[in-house]
């Protein structure tokens, strides 16, 4: 029997959707599904969704949950993670408020920029806990990581532990739909590849076959911006498109901040111009933590219908792959190993690997365009400094990590990064007190 472990599994609307992916294929349709979370009253709300999902789709699982991490492992042969690790609050709330001090202003700050690297350092030392209970009792499992900062987890993990990761997201999917739409052509008739690193992959091709020829889509996408009908959301990538010949995977709120050009505090106009949200994700907590609130209540009265619709998440394929033979591909991030041979061959990248019974096994791409991977290089620099500052504890390379962040550096001098490393770190208290 398969066993599959959602570690924080209190994210409730993220498991109802994954468990639909999972539940709605037969062959994993009688699987044991393992829920945890630290928060017991979002577990029990998970649990009761579990149930509800497996109902609506006429399935049998034997759904276990629990508070201990470890009872959730044993025996597992897939692990879902999906945790926040210091939560909104205080996590999110001080990666966003002390840097507002210093006049820097963020987005997302789950990825890179200074709200990234403390976000890294909160969160790689559960990580790596996690895997050491998984090489202990469920060894052989695989596991799919959904938790930002992706590349930074990912290769903190590709040094420490020899369990099989790989990390996961939904943004290579959801931008082809989108450029799909802007378009107005069927996705299910475009055929792309892409490459990079999480959130800075970029679409090498864009194409579909028309009566046995390939058809360049690139015209079709720069005709979007020719005709003025950039949706006002994504100016900052079809920006980039513009100059740099290449669509970007990730959203134009998550890319303004990996970049030093489109956010400065004496800028105002960029910020119009752009059409940039800042303070987005302190907005989407504040949204979610009031939906939750509303359905938890909704779920346990018994008022809620749950649909159940797939979603473009690759965790489900991956195990049903695996577990039945079914090749597929998919977009993972893995260690480089020369798969971009001119990025640095032990970071993570992302590219589209084949999924069968075998496991993962990942695409060789190449060199990508000489501009492409000086541009990723940037991230990666920050990537890797946050990396040996998580595994060493040695506070000077989140100095490093922070005065190389592209926007950070865009924005503040050298003993203004300090300090607000300093602040952060202290106000972090025992989530990072190991680099008092």
């Amino acid at each position: 029997m398969t066993k599959i472990t959602l570690i924080g599994a209190g994210s409730t609307v993220f498991t109802k959707n994954l468990l639909g992916d999972i539940l709605s294929f037969q062959e994993l349709a009688d699987s044991t599904i393992a829920l945890h979370d630290i928060d017991e009253k979002r577990l029990r709300t998970s649990e009761i969704v579990a149930n509800k999902v497996a109902k609506a789709l006429d399935a049998h699982p034997t759904i276990e949950s629990a508070t201990d991490r470890r009872a959730a492992l044993d025996g597992a042969n897939y692990v879902i993670c999906m945790i926040q690790v210091a939560g909104y609050k205080p996590g999110t709330v001080i990666d966003f408020e002390i840097p507002k001090k210093y006049g820097l202003r963020q987005t997302i700050a789950d990825t890179l920029g200074i709200g990234g690297i403390m976000r890294g350092l909160r969160t790689v030392p559960v990580l790596t806990s996690i895997c050491q209970d998984m090489a202990e009792l469920c060894p052989e499992a695989l596991f799919l990581n959904y938790v930002n900062p992706m590349a930074i987890n990912c290769w903190a993990l590709s040094r420490v532990t020899s369990i099989q990761a790989v990390g996961l997201c939904h943004s290579v999917p959801h931008t082809a739909g989108e450029l799909a739409h802007d378009i107005g052509i069927p996705i299910e008739e475009i055929n792309y590849l892409v490459a990079g690193i999480n959130h800075m992959a970029f679409y090498l091709r864009f194409e579909r076959n028309v009566d046995g020829r390939i058809e360049d889509l690139y015209p079709r996408l720069h005709q979007v911006i020719h005709e003025g009908r950039v949706p006002s959301e994504n100016r900052v990538r079809y920006d980039m498109l513009q100059r740099l010949g290449y669509f970007v995977t990730e959203s134009s709120e998550h890319f303004s901040e990996y970049v030093p050009w489109f956010i400065k505090r004496d800028r105002p106009d960029l910020i119009e111009q752009y059409n940039i949200p800042l303070d987005e994700y302190i907005r989407r907590c504040e949204e979610q933590i009031a939906n939750w609130e509303a359905l938890s209540q909704r779920l346990i009265s018994g008022e809620q219908v749950l649909e159940i619709e797939r979603s473009v998440e690759y965790g489900s394929l991956i195990i049903h792959s695996m577990e039945t033979d079914t090749p597929r591909t998919v977009y993972g991030n893995v260690p480089n190993n020369g798969l971009i041979s001119n990025l640095p061959p032990d970071c993570v990248v992302e590219v589209p690997c084949l999924v069968d019974r075998n496991g993962l096994q990942p695409t060789f791409i190449g060199s990508l365009p000489p501009h492409l991977a000086a541009l990723i290089q940037t991230n990666v620099n920050v990537q890797r400094l946050t990396v040996e500052a998580a595994l060493t504890r040695k506070k000077e390379h989140i100095y490093h990590a922070a005065m190389l962040d592209p926007h950070t550096a865009a924005e503040l001098d050298l003993d203004q990064i300090w300090s607000l490393v300093d602040e952060l770190v202290a106000a972090h208290g025992d989530w990072l007190s190991q680099y008092d």
